[in-house]
Order: structure tokens, then sequence, then C-alpha cells
């Protein structure tokens, strides 16, 4: 019940399905995407959802958390969870603590598991140096 009270106060966007967008986005709490999106979409702190009949063609995407419905195509990183629901296309390569992959998903790309997020602070340093970080931890756990 905590759960859904805190997801309640988060701020919610839905880029409706006839929206193009095209660039990089940035955002902080939780962004739905039902149209279409190329480009980069970097929130370290937000939640991304890329509902059913949504194309996203990117060449990155580091959100807390994304859950795929839809088609996409270039690489994601989650330190929380990637979610690839049932009748998904999605080729990337993943970087992620817990993932999720439904049964008649079309996948093509390499998962690379995080034991755990990175001892850095995320507001303290620069998005290169924390995706560096991350992928120094993710090799020293293989």
């Amino acid at each position: 019940m905590a759960e859904n009270k805190d997801s309640e106060k988060r701020n919610i966007t839905i880029f409706g399905a006839e929206t193009e967008f095209y660039g990089v986005l940035e955002f902080t709490d939780r962004l739905v995407i039902t149209g279409k999106f190329d480009g980069k979409i970097i929130a370290p702190s937000g939640d991304l959802e890329i509902a059913k009949n949504a194309v996203c063609t990117v060449t990155n995407i580091d959100a807390n958390s994304i859950v795929v419905s839809g088609t996409i195509e270039g690489n994601m990183n989650a330190p929380e969870r990637v979610e690839i629901c049932a009748g998904s296309s999605v080729t990337s390569n993943i970087t992620t603590s817990r993932i999720r992959i439904a049964n008649n998903v079309e996948f093509s790309g390499e998962v690379n598991m995080l034991e755990k997020e990175p001892d850095v602070d995320l507001f303290s340093v620069a998005s290169s140096e924390y995706k560096q970080a991350m992928v120094i931890h993710s090799d020293s756990i293989k």
C-alpha cells in the first residue's frame, strides 16, 4: 500500500499516440511514451514506460526503471529494473540490477547485470562519470 501512495505523489507525463519527439529529453518523475520518440533520454531518478504501440529509437536511455510494452531500439541503463512485456520488440544492450522478460518478446542484444548501484552520489558527478562507474562496477562482478 505504501508503494501506491509514493507513486501517487509523483508527476506523470504522457506523450500521446500522435506525439513525435526528436532530441534529448530529461525528466525526474514518470514518463509514459505512447507515440514516437527519436533521440536520447536522461532521467537518473525517473521511471519510463514505453507503451504498447510506441516506437522509440534512441542512442541511450538512462532512467531509474524502464517498462517496455512497445518497440525500442537503442541502449538502456536502469539501475532499479527493466521489464519487457509480452508483444514487445527490443533491440538493445541493457544494464540493470533486475530484469524481467515475458513470453512472446522479440529481444536482440546483451544484458549486463548490476549487483547493486555503484557507490557514487548521482548529484555530485557528471552523468558520464556515473555511467563509467556503472561499467566499472559491472566489470568487477563478472
